[in-house]
């Protein structure tokens, strides 16, 4: 089975994915959304197999006081957290190490499609080649400074366009695949 590494992520049009604070509402007061619409992560969540993503991530999920919102294993990548909170030991498992020691350890697991979430997370990944296709949605707002989505890199890396949408008549989302 062929692994692949991926990203969904929305940014700000100045590359942002959480404002200076770490709050993140300008996703949802941006654009009105009255319907509800998914903007493709329905289709693109039954793709993958497991997710992971880092402390920042996590904690934010925990943040929003509402029943765990994943139907597959999370794994939480993190140096500093010790433990998972009680009640959530169940649906999420604590992992160590670099993102190539993670990704061989969750493969060896049979996860071989895999979901790369939150702002370090990508970075570091990005960092190690480790992203296959980027699902980058981006909403029609500067927030002018924050936590950045991408971060220098040892070498460029290229990829391809695959496509684009726009949503709502304002979001756009892209799709770009690692070219090797």
């Amino acid at each position: 089975m062929e692994n692949k590494n991926y990203v969904f992520i929305a940014k700000s049009l100045d590359g942002y994915i959480a404002d200076i604070n770490g709050g993140i509402d300008w996703l949802e007061n941006t654009v009105p959304n009255p319907e509800g619409k998914d903007l493709g992560y329905v289709d693109f969540i039954h793709k993958i197999d497991a997710i992971i993503m880092g402390r920042t991530t996590f904690e934010k999920v925990l943040s929003f006081n509402i029943p765990w919102p994943y139907h597959l294993p999370v794994f939480v990548a993190s140096h500093t957290l010790k433990k998972i909170p009680v009640g959530y030991t169940e649906h999420v498992e604590l992992v160590k190490g670099a993102p190539n020691e993670i990704v061989t350890q969750l493969n060896k697991q049979g996860y071989h499609k895999l979901y790369i979430d939150g702002g370090n997370t990508v970075q570091g990944f990005l960092k190690e080649d480790l992203i296959d296709e980027m699902i980058l949605t981006t909403l029609p707002i500067l927030i002018g400074g924050g936590t950045p989505l991408f971060s220098e890199l040892p070498n460029p890396m290229l990829f391809n366009h695959v496509k684009s949408e726009v949503f709502l008549n304002a979001i756009t989302q892209d799709t770009y695949t690692r070219k090797r």
